[in-house]
């Protein structure tokens, strides 16, 4: 952009994210300058940790909202001098990925198959056909990680060019995807870190599983769906026959993995803890126990503990002991794949019923074993009712389909500060320390620390992802030896243990006795996503970037993964530095359709951008999304979106308002000599003063509220007060109109600049040169005008126009004179602008008389002119 462009006959909208996206990108206009950050150091750069999308499928109208505001704020504090590192990122492995592949091509991994190297997928696309995983083909690993690579890279260019069109301003030669090789190696770098220091470390342990997924699921991950259930009375014989004790119970089907009764130490039942009582029908020997998280006014006041039915049964299962001090068993039931077990537990103390569980239970589904379980106890007469139908919250893997089931599996965990004090204090000190915007959101961050009830699980059951780099030494009989973990250099990170080798083995030695086998598993996306500084960054891998861009001065997200996104990254961050990975948080809100649900692919009203964009135009979405404030919700109807079409005629106007005032030459040498122009001035000193400290404050709703009122008051009532003045090139005071008129114009370009980038682009390249995104941000010009005069000029020309109305003329009708009545310091602020008044009123005569407020008294129309 060397020289300025010609001004078009009629402005339009149309073409201008293709025409300045493509100037952009040719110029280079939003690079990183490496050169220049290692002048500056640190100070000079303001540096992003730009969110990667998950890379499965489509954007929403939620990216577009929430990554405007980020840019919005890039563009800012580039117009303020600061060297911006503004990347962007692909999320592009884990369980959405898979699931994706799975659905758009009709296929799912199976490891135990070979590769092909001429493999063809069934179909692509997915539309109208099965997602029922009996009806997709079965492939191999490698194979299906070559899907999920070709379907991710085309989804990430078409991110790219949405992101693109809405106009973010992002260095598009920063970029990383959280599956390339370099992001695996700084992956598992991190993760062997956390090994050596003690921070990670694996478990056989109770885990929350995911049947359709076939994987561990982490707390973060969870959400509460409603599902109906009915609450089924059993009766447990005491051992002695004496009577029995009456459990209510949602999930029956677990009998056989019952364990204990727990009540509350201080209820109804208490006199009965340490009892010995049966399971009925399968006749396994159990306690009743006391326990402060029985609820004694929930059911009958005793609960069946199971392995395990919900995560307060992990709880109980880990504290309860039994009388003569042993912990109690673990008799699962439920196999990874959600089906009932092929064999009763060892517990089960009636041969006959062990039988029965084989042919009635063994390869069923929780509803089928239910159905049968419950028939059986009502025809023993063990099961005394069944409740009514009610609806109650049950955990579900925030992207699954099915309920979550507890089964035992060893998994790697790194420590999160849920069973250590002094790391969750750090975390919560660390939270402190950031810079929350809104600064509420501080405080779901610190229930999220404070409520963690375990350790983060980190490996994940499934395909495609970063491989866990670890291999483990096999004893004589084959069978992996836990305690003998093999790493790897950190030299010869990334690897994939399935196909390379530990030091000091040979390939011959994998899976026999005395030699290796490895860990198949892959790390949860969140402990790569955690990391997104780093990879960002340059973490080692560039120190020189590293030093100038961290801590990072922004972490933008949304509120619902606070604990995830940012907790997780705080948490890294804090093991690996010991400190906080951002100065600042900018957390939205969620995107709400007209009644106000939030808009989410599960419930089916969720809006693509991509129609909303090509039809409104970017800078009109752009302005829809600086209008809210950050944590605050947005609506959004695709059939009237009222917010987006203000936008788009701000956009028009900005192009016509910047053509009208070009108009007007600047003669050289020109002043501001007019008290009216001054005070125009003076008062957008005050609009410069306002919306700089907004946009510092992260407050782009406010900001654009401040400019957008003075803007529609400088087009609809200062354009009009000094037309006359401009055009009339033989008034003293024409000079100082045109001079007011660009000085004002640049400033509002500058000031509108970070939410309509498209029109003031192309308004700005009119009559300068480069791009108004590095121009400097407008100051305070200082002058002495009266803001007064500008407010009560235009309150006037409003009844001006007002009594014409009234008297049924046009707004061009001469007037022979007119009344203005009002406060002597308002007479005083209008005499001093009377001229423009005049000119504009087509006012012969224009008196003033004092009063409390300021009305136009009276109005006398010249009379029509005969032809």
């Amino acid at each position: 952009m060397s020289q300025a462009n010609p001004i078009p006959d009629k402005p339009a909208l149309e073409g201008l994210e293709a025409k300045w996206g493509e100037r952009w990108s040719t110029d280079g206009t939003f690079l990183f300058d490496r050169l220049r950050a290692a002048q500056s150091g640190r100070d000079g750069v303001f540096s992003i940790d730009t969110p990667p999308p998950t890379a499965s499928g489509s954007l929403h109208i939620g990216h577009v909202f929430s990554y405007t505001h980020t840019d919005i704020k890039a563009r800012f504090e580039r117009m303020r001098g600061k060297n911006v590192f503004y990347p962007m990122g692909w999320d592009d492995n884990g369980l959405p990925t898979e699931r994706r592949v799975q659905n758009y091509y009709g296929v799912r991994c199976d490891p135990s198959l070979g590769y092909d190297p001429d493999f063809a997928p069934p179909f692509e696309g997915g539309d109208n056909k099965s997602s029922r995983a009996a009806d997709q083909l079965p492939i191999s690993r490698r194979n299906f990680i070559e899907l999920c690579e070709k379907l991710t890279e085309e989804d990430e260019k078409h991110f790219e060019a949405l992101f693109r069109q809405l106009g973010l301003s992002v260095d598009w030669t920063q970029t990383y995807r959280t599956i390339s090789n370099e992001s695996i190696r700084q992956s598992q770098l991190a993760f062997l870190r956390n090994i050596e220091r003690g921070e990670a470390y694996q478990s056989l342990a109770p885990t929350l599983w995911d049947v359709d997924f076939r994987s561990a699921i982490a707390q973060a991950e969870l959400e509460d769906r409603d599902q109906q259930a009915a609450y089924h009375t059993i009766d447990f014989p005491f051992a002695d026959a004496s009577g029995h004790i009456t459990i209510e119970t949602t999930r029956p089907e677990l009998l056989p993995a019952c364990v204990a009764i727990v009540t509350h130490p201080e209820g109804p039942y208490k006199h009965l803890i340490g009892t010995k009582v049966r399971t009925p029908f399968f006749d396994a020997d159990i306690e009743i126990h006391g326990h402060h998280l029985a609820q004694p006014d929930k059911g009958t006041g005793a609960a069946m503990v199971c392995t395990f039915g919900d995560v307060t049964d992990i709880v109980w299962w880990r504290e309860l002991r039994t009388t003569d001090g042993r912990d109690l068993p673990n008799m699962t039931t439920i196999g990874l794949d959600g089906r009932f077990l092929p064999d009763a537990p060892a517990s089960v103390g009636d041969a006959d019923a062990a039988a029965w569980y084989v042919e009635n239970m063994a390869g069923k589904t929780v509803f089928s074993a239910r159905k049968a379980l419950v028939e059986k106890l009502q025809e023993t007469g063990a099961m005394t009712a069944v409740g009514k139908p009610f609806n109650h919250a049950v955990k579900f893997f925030e992207k699954g389909d099915r309920p979550l089931e507890i089964v035992s599996t060893r998994q790697w965990y790194i420590r999160n500060g849920a069973r250590d004090t002094d790391l969750r204090d750090q975390l919560i000190a660390h939270g402190a320390e950031l810079n929350w915007h809104p600064e509420f959101m501080r405080v779901r961050y610190e229930n999220w620390v404070g409520g963690l009830t375990g350790d983060w699980l980190v490996s994940r059951q499934r395909f495609f992802g970063v491989p866990i780099p670890l291999w483990y030494a096999l004893d004589e009989n084959g069978e992996r030896d836990y305690d003998r973990v093999l790493t790897p250099d950190h030299a010869s990170l990334p690897i994939d243990p399935t196909s390379e080798v530990p030091a000091g083995y040979t390939s011959e030695q994998r899976g026999v006795p005395g030699g290796f086998d490895a860990e198949a598993d892959i790390l949860d996306t969140w402990a790569t996503s955690s990391l997104t500084p780093q990879l960002a960054g340059g973490w080692e891998r560039d120190a020189e970037l590293w030093d100038v861009v961290s801590p990072m001065d922004l972490r933008p997200q949304g509120q619902d993964i606070i604990r995830t996104w940012l907790f997780s990254t705080m948490l890294r961050s804090t093991l690996e530095d010991g400190r906080t990975p951002w100065r600042n948080a900018a957390i939205s809100g969620f995107i709400v359709d007209p009644d106000r649900k939030k808009m989410s692919k599960s419930k089916g009203n969720v809006v693509t951008p991509a129609d909303i964009l090509d039809t409104h135009g970017s800078d009109a979405v752009r302005y829809w999304s600086a209008s809210s404030r950050l944590g605050a919700d947005a609506a959004f109807d695709p059939q009237n979106p009222t917010q987006v079409k203000i936008g788009r005629r701000l956009a028009i106007k900005i192009l016509n308002a910047a053509k009208f005032v070009l108009s007007f030459p600047v003669p050289e040498g020109a002043e501001i000599t007019h008290a009216l122009d001054a005070s125009m001035l003076a008062t957008l000193d005050g609009v410069v003063r306002d919306a700089t400290a907004a946009f510092e404050n992260y407050d782009q709703a406010r900001a654009l509220e401040i400019t957008e009122a003075f803007f529609w008051t400088f087009c609809d009532d200062y354009l009009e007060l000094v037309k006359e003045r401009a055009y009339d090139r033989t008034n003293v005071g024409q000079a100082s109109a045109a001079l007011a008129l660009r000085l004002a114009l640049s400033s509002l370009l500058r000031l509108l600049a970070p939410v309509v980038s498209f029109a003031t682009e192309e308004a700005w390249s009119w009559f300068e040169d480069g791009s108004v995104h590095t121009a400097a941000w407008p100051e305070p010009r200082g002058g002495e005008g009266d803001p007064a005069i500008l407010a009560t000029s235009s309150k006037a020309l409003i009844g001006i126009r007002r009594a014409k109305t009234e008297a049924k003329a046009s707004q061009k009708t001469p007037v022979s004179s007119a009344t203005i009545a009002a406060p002597a310091a308002d007479i005083a602020a209008l005499q001093a602008a009377a001229d423009d008044l005049r000119a504009v009123g087509r006012i012969t005569e224009l008196g003033f008389v004092e009063a409390e407020e300021l009305v136009v008294t009276a109005i006398e129309l010249a009379p029509a002119v005969e032809a």
